[in-house]
């Protein structure tokens, strides 16, 4: 995919075939690197924590297969140590008085709404370049990464800096994208791969006998949800400031306000309702912006529909994905409201 990639971008110009450049490169190296999983749990010099991580990996991974109908491939099977804290940093942007998030198209991938950079530094230069453009631009690292099924995707260091409930997620939602990939369509995407996470990760904790994970991961998907509630308000007082017929030094101020009252509901709400839960912190702390709110609701705002969905075929995974395919195969807005609309598994 990457090889066909480049070659695409050779007529675009070298800007393009730099970026496209460093895309292959990166992920070269990490192909490159992989060890087998179960290599590494038989070989006797492996650290144990590193054993015992590999292990419940390599369990969840079956899980994903045997139980949730993921596909059953070499994905996930083999392990790269990458040595940071990031895989890849994606550079979101969008105007400073719209909501829309600027898209760029790639071969194989589609339209998205975010540039991915193996290194830290070409993210930040491209950011820099965008806000010269007078975009907001918002850079976030990213723990993991799926090619689509294109290639054989490891588990990354950067998959096990958290629990196993976290790894569970993280090889949940790629294997999703596997399962099913809209060209073009990124809220529809990451919903349906968030939707598969959230439930996969319920059942396996479920059939694993771990109770107290099982109340700790439904705490921690209220709070999310209560996130994106404030996200979302946020986000209708932004399209009506932006919708009106103020003036840009009028817009400007009425935007950085919105943007202040969310961060005062959201400390209301960690210090009441979250009884003083920080964890979302360093989101808020952070500046805030329509990039930044972009990116966040594009993995979202479709969820609940999902689950809806999900629920309706009875908690069956091929069903549910059968529905999802039908609904896939619609244009645009229809897609959209299909789903929004959809009560019966078909």
């Amino acid at each position: 995919m990457l090889a066909a990639m480049i070659m695409a971008a050779a007529v675009a110009g070298c800007t393009s075939v730099s970026y496209y450049a460093q895309s292959l490169e990166g992920h070269a190296r990490i192909m490159a690197a992989r060890i087998s999983v179960g290599k590494l749990i038989r070989d006797l010099s492996t650290p144990e924590p590193l054993r015992a991580r590999l292990t419940s990996a390599d369990r969840i991974r079956r899980f994903a297969s045997d139980q949730l109908a993921l596909p059953d491939n070499s994905s996930y099977r083999s392990y790269v140590d990458i040595g940071r804290d990031a895989v890849t940093w994606a550079v979101f942007a969008a105007p400073q008085f719209s909501l829309a998030p600027r898209t760029w198209c790639f071969p194989v991938f589609g339209c998205v709404p975010y540039r991915g950079y193996f290194a830290r530094k070409s993210a930040t230069d491209n950011a820099v370049e965008l806000h010269r453009q007078g975009l907001d631009v918002y850079v976030t690292g990213i723990t993991a990464y799926s090619t689509l099924g294109w290639s054989s995707d490891p588990l990354l260091s950067t998959m096990l800096r958290q629990d196993d409930t976290y790894l569970a997620s993280l090889v949940f939602h790629e294997l999703a994208h596997q399962r099913l990939y809209v060209d073009g369509d990124s809220a529809f995407n990451e919903a349906f791969a968030v939707a598969v996470e959230t439930t996969g990760v319920r059942k396996w904790l479920r059939a694993t006998g771990n109770r107290a994970g099982l109340r700790s991961y439904e705490i921690d998907r209220r709070r999310k949800a209560d996130f994106l509630g404030l996200i979302a308000t946020t986000r209708d007082e932004l399209r009506q400031i932006y919708g009106s017929p103020r003036a840009p030094q009028q817009m400007a101020a009425a935007k950085a306000a919105a943007i202040d009252k969310l961060r005062v509901r959201y400390r209301k709400l960690r210090d009441r309702r979250w009884a003083g839960y920080r964890g979302y912190d360093a989101w808020f702390d952070a500046p805030i912006n329509n990039a930044k709110l972009a990116a966040t609701a594009v993995y979202g705002e479709q969820v609940p529909a999902f689950v809806r969905l999900f629920n309706l075929c009875s908690d069956d995974y091929p069903r549910f994905y059968a529905s999802v395919r039908r609904i896939a195969d619609l244009h645009g807005a229809a897609r959209a409201e299909a789903l929004k609309a959809a009560d019966t598994c078909n």
